[in-house]
């Protein structure tokens, strides 16, 4: 635990998708909240379809929704400082990737898990 998940609409531009997601991770780990680098778990959904308004001019818009979520027990501050982090890291990393064409919103979600989540380990034969 932690999960990430980065949405990102099809006029935003990720050149190298893996080192966004080594990026979001190490800024995590680097955040000294989590016991084990292997805990923090990331992966990007694409987003086929979309709609930013109403009209067709306003496509013009997209976005990166990254949703943190995590197990119970951290403050406000906390998850607040988290989900500041999420959003600069990914702000500086793509920022000077795009087009022009498109105006882009970052955002970011940190939700707590629900108290009914389960994982079990187990070995490949």
């Amino acid at each position: 635990m932690p999960h990430l998940t980065v949405q990102a609409t099809p006029n935003v531009t990720i050149p190298h998708e893996e080192s966004l997601l080594k990026a979001l991770n190490l800024a995590l780990w680097e955040s000294g909240h989590f016991g084990k680098r292997t805990d923090i778990k990331a992966r990007i959904l694409p987003i086929d379809t979309f709609l930013v308004g109403v009209e067709d001019d306003e496509q013009e818009n997209g976005f990166i929704y990254l949703h943190l979520k995590l197990m119970a027990g951290r403050d406000i501050v906390a998850r607040n400082q988290l989900c500041e982090l999420i959003v600069t890291t990914a702000e500086r990393l793509l920022k000077d990737e795009q087009s022009g064409r498109a105006s882009i919103q970052v955002c970011a979600e940190v939700e707590e898990i629900s108290a009914v989540y389960h994982k079990k380990f187990f070995d490949l034969p």
